[in-house]
């Protein structure tokens, strides 16, 4: 990585530490999604991330950028505040792993080069087999529960 990109990624950090709260839309309807979101909110210490149903349009946050339902419903999506523009799918986890904490030491690995490319595939393969992930049975999914020791 070159000298430049360092200080983008630094820069990056930076911003994280004092950014207002990103809007997080996700698939409301998915098990898996919900998982997800379950998941981000207990990462969420510093309180950075506020997670809203794609389905609701009434809640969608100001954006530039022009959000589709079609598209909110293949990716998770995130609008950083301001709304000059909305990250999807890898590039949405990217910008939160600055918020979040947990994920600050794995953020700077995320602009590795070759590394957006693979997260993207691996994101949206994710996406498109997020309902073979999760077992549904007559129209009802459920995210599997560990058993009680």
């Amino acid at each position: 990585m070159r000298a430049a990109d360092w200080r983008l990624v630094y820069r990056g950090a930076m911003n994280a530490a004092t950014a207002n709260t990103g809007i997080v839309l996700f698939d409301g309807d998915c098990a898996f999604c919900q998982k997800s979101v379950s998941i981000l909110r207990k990462l969420d210490w510093l309180h950075r991330l506020e997670c809203r149903d794609a389905r609701d349009t009434a809640n969608w946050p100001a954006s530039e950028q022009p959000l589709e339902m079609d598209r909110l419903l293949e990716e998770m999506h995130v609008v950083p505040p301001g709304g000059k523009r909305a990250y999807a799918g890898f590039d949405a986890f990217r910008w939160m792993s600055w918020r979040l904490p947990a994920t600050w030491l794995i953020a700077p690995f995320l602009y590795i080069p070759g590394v957006p490319w693979l997260g993207r595939k691996v994101y949206l393969w994710v996406a498109k087999n997020r309902y073979k992930l999760v077992p549904c049975h007559d129209g009802q999914c459920a995210v599997p529960r560990k058993p009680k020791s």
